[in-house]
């Protein structure tokens, strides 16, 4: 083994060699972090026995039907190009 490789090897060892501090900086982090996992699958499953308990309604056609007709009378509302241009000039914007 030569000079060099005795160094790397060193170097890799004192880098992977932790602190008691680093040691208790990591475990509050893990422990931190299954906090969080744990809270988020107890709150999914709230959601979803929630949802199961009371199903969003589904639209029928009738529903659909009644939306796309406003919908249809809304855009009757909007004026024609040529209204809107007659407008902008009229109201001393540069069209």
């Amino acid at each position: 083994m030569s000079a060099n490789d005795k160094l790397r090897a060193e170097a890799r060892f004192a880098k992977s060699a932790k602190t008691p501090n680093e040691k208790a900086a990591s475990s509050e982090r893990d422990a931190a972090a299954k906090a969080v996992r744990d809270n988020m699958a107890k709150l999914k499953e709230l959601r979803l026995a929630r949802e199961a308990a009371n199903p969003t309604p589904v639209a029928t056609k009738s529903t659909r039907a009644k939306a796309s007709k406003a919908a249809k009378a809304e855009k009757k509302e909007a004026p024609a190009l040529g209204e809107w241009l007659a407008g902008q000039q009229s109201g001393g914007r540069r069209t």
